[in-house]
């Protein structure tokens, strides 16, 4: 943000992004080569500006204000030549963009920008402040095993730059930047994540991309193509999913909505691991600053509480688990019956259509008015009171 006062005691608020204050750098000293320093370095009175860097730290951010502060004084005290010209003029002149800014991207990062020590201007408040990063700590040593992951050891704190929901985390490390796993580090405020919400055990229907065989006893074994529903989104990218009665951590790399187109491609070009990162339960000879471990939730707590979850919604009948076909269909088997298809008597044995679709219960009416629209409420609530 930067404050320009001309010649006729008007103020103007603008906003210019340090690159392409760099490229007007640039340009100014392909204009005045003398005054650059580029015949003779003797004659150069074009102040410096130090290339943008490929990635802000909080201490990049807090020299940046002070850097174009003395680079815009100078600039306008140099001969008339240069400061009266007309790339200067344009650089500073008010744009379209600059008496409304653009509202914030809800899918975009927060950029930086240079704040005004005037701190009463009101259009201040519309623009967020520097990035400041995150820093955790390493619990254990992790060697990178491609060109896009960075080595750490136990005891270093990385900034991050990006937190991918499949587990693997984008960090940098004094001069290295690269993906790590989430799984070896730790917040420095406390053992546990506060970015992880609690469990929604009304769960989201995803579909698994990819086959994966269980390693461990709290994870599931799915094939590709099969319909599941999650119930804890995980930052280490191992996400507890149910299937049935049955619930376990799978990885979330696998994992797509339904209804939504994937997101395979644009993770091709970013390089995301093509493998699921490791689990916390898996790594050896992890340290931790804090007294307490991670708080993890049982999957024995996961299913019992789902089970409630579904009983009390109406979603499935509170009787045990019978060996029967019918009895162990899921709330996905009955999700695929959409279309509300009744079932039609056939020679196939039992006196059900073999492949026919089968009838979903009806759900209780506080579910049905808790996912129904808002002008259906109001609609219910009218006829109700007449």
């Amino acid at each position: 943000m930067l404050m320009v006062k001309w010649n006729d005691l008007s103020e103007k608020l603008i906003y210019r992004g340090y690159p392409e204050i760099y490229t007007f750098h640039k340009s100014l000293k392909e204009m005045f080569p003398i005054e650059a320093g580029d015949i003779n370095k003797k004659d150069r009175i074009i102040p410096a500006l130090p290339a943008p860097k490929w990635l802000d730290n909080q201490k990049s951010t807090e020299t940046r204000q002070s850097t174009l502060t003395e680079y815009c004084g100078s600039l306008i005290n140099l001969p008339p030549k240069i400061s009266r010209s007309q790339l200067v003029r344009s650089l500073f002149k008010v744009r379209p963009e600059d008496e409304n800014p653009p509202a914030q991207h809800p899918l975009k990062r927060n950029e930086t920008f240079v704040v005004s020590n005037d701190k009463t201007r009101d259009n201040t408040s519309e623009i967020s402040g520097p990035i400041i990063l995150e820093s955790y700590r390493v619990i254990a040593d992790y060697s990178h095993t491609s060109k896009y992951e960075i080595t750490l050891h136990i005891g270093d704190l990385v900034e991050i730059v990006e937190k991918s929901p499949n587990g693997w985390w984008f960090c940098q490390c004094d001069t290295k930047r690269g993906w790590v796993p989430a799984s070896y580090l730790e917040p420095l405020d406390g053992p546990e994540e506060s970015e992880e919400a609690d469990p929604n055990y009304a769960g989201e229907l995803y579909i698994t991309t990819k086959a994966y065989k269980a390693a461990q006893d709290d994870e599931l074994t799915l094939e590709t193509g099969e319909t599941i529903e999650v119930i804890h989104k995980l930052l280490d990218g191992w996400w507890v999913v149910r299937k049935g009665e049955e619930t376990g951590h799978f990885p979330s790399m696998f994992l797509y909505r339904t209804g939504e187109k994937k997101e395979m491609v644009s993770e091709e070009h970013v390089m995301r691991r093509q493998t699921p990162p490791p689990r916390r339960s898996t790594i050896r000879n992890a340290q931790s600053i804090h007294s307490k471990g991670r708080q993890r939730i049982s999957q024995d707590t996961y299913r019992r509480n789902s089970r409630r979850f579904l009983q009390q919604k109406g979603g499935r009948p509170n009787q045990p688990r019978k060996t029967s076909k019918a009895s162990t269909q899921s709330p996905l088997q009955d999700w695929n019956n959409r279309d509300n298809i009744p079932k039609t008597a056939g020679s196939s044995p039992g006196g059900e259509l073999k492949g026919a679709p089968i009838i979903p219960p009806r759900p209780s009416p506080e579910l049905i008015m808790e996912r129904c629209t808002e002008n259906t409420r109001k609609k219910v609530s009218v006829r109700k009171s007449s």
